[in-house]
């Protein structure tokens, strides 16, 4: 109907249709789950919730055993984790095409993009085997990295361990990608960035793709000295997990939130996505299909000298892998992007 006044009929009432608003009233409704879920999926909402509330679920029991003594005796070590439930997780159909084959006689640095909130897609595929990473790249030997600040939360530390998680500190980089593989030396080695980093947390918009890239160079450098190839890897709906508010909406927000990043190293975003009994409401992720693309690899030479780096190689080799994302995109985005409200843009 549009509006249009029937012909005939007198004057159009103001009153809205029945149909828009029963709409408009269901959009405010929280939908609930239903209750016959079988088990194999309520175990995967399980397995979601605890990995990500994990920082919150560790504090609350480190406080809660400080204040019995007793509890407080060293704990046994853990051991590696696995979690075969997650072969089929939270996240809605799950996949990891890759471009080109990786020989596992180089070493390599997985660039992960975009942050999103949590980085749920770089933990299900570099951080598990739920998208099968070591038949897609057999002979690598990859290590998801995460902030050092991490490390000093305690139980937190151990659950991170446990899990094959290690710093991402200039140190513990360069350890991973000289030391072991097949020549003892790193070869065969790998590890994952989230390239972005908190700040770019903040730019986690669905169905929008923004990057905190053109002054990231640090993971150029740290391939020059350790002469490892560079593989940038682009998530199609890592950002469109959760719902944030826009901070570039609101200032006071933002200004708290890098008060925090500056204090503290990271940084916290407004969100919410889905709750455990609910669609709507909660910080569960949504359970939405991320397509995550593993690009092809950029030829690094080797440079272990940090005073003999070139300055000009450093801002090729970026140029290349900035590019490379770009085609990443330009590629893949009538594909798992459909639904997209710009192109990717790289910002500071």
């Amino acid at each position: 109907m549009n509006g249009d006044a029937p012909s005939g009929r007198g004057p159009v009432s103001k009153t809205r249709p029945p149909s828009t608003r029963t709409t408009k009233r269901d959009k405010k409704r929280i939908h609930w789950a239903p209750l016959n879920i079988g088990l194999e999926r309520r175990l995967q909402t399980l397995i979601v919730l605890c990995h990500t509330l994990t920082i919150v679920l560790f504090l609350c029991s480190f406080f809660f055993t400080c204040a019995i003594p007793p509890i407080l005796a060293p704990p046994p070590p853990l051991p590696s984790l696995h979690l075969p439930i997650l072969n089929s997780t939270n996240i809605r159909r799950p996949q990891m095409p890759k471009e080109e084959e990786l020989p596992p006689t180089k070493k390599y640095i997985f660039g992960y993009h975009p942050h999103g909130i949590i980085s749920h897609g770089a933990f299900a595929a570099f951080g598990t085997e739920a998208l099968g990473f070591k038949k897609l790249f057999p002979g690598i030997t990859n290590t998801l990295l995460t902030l050092d600040s991490n490390f000093r939360i305690p139980f937190y530390r151990d659950y991170a361990l446990a899990m094959g998680i290690a710093s991402v500190s200039r140190e513990s980089c360069e350890n991973l990608l000289s030391k072991g593989g097949a020549n003892g030396e790193g070869m065969g080695r790998a590890i994952t960035i989230v390239i972005g980093g908190a700040r770019e947390s903040l730019n986690a918009q669905p169905h929008s793709l923004r990057l905190v890239l053109k002054r990231r160079k640090g993971f150029v450098k740290l391939a020059i000295r350790t002469g490892a190839d560079l593989v940038p890897v682009l998530a199609f709906g890592e950002n469109d997990l959760y719902q944030q508010v826009d901070s570039d909406e609101h200032p006071i927000i933002q200004k708290v939130q890098m008060l925090v990043k500056s204090t503290m190293g990271f940084t916290i975003p407004l969100f919410h996505a889905r709750g455990v009994f609910n669609y709507d409401v909660g910080l569960m992720p949504y359970r939405r299909p991320l397509n995550i693309v593993v690009g092809r690899p950029i030829p690094v030479m080797q440079q272990s000298n940090r005073d003999m780096i070139d300055d000009s190689y450093i801002d090729e080799l970026h140029a290349k892998y900035v590019e490379e994302l770009q085609r990443l995109w330009d590629t893949w985005k009538d594909v798992y992007a459909k639904d997209r409200n710009g192109e990717l843009e790289i910002i500071s």
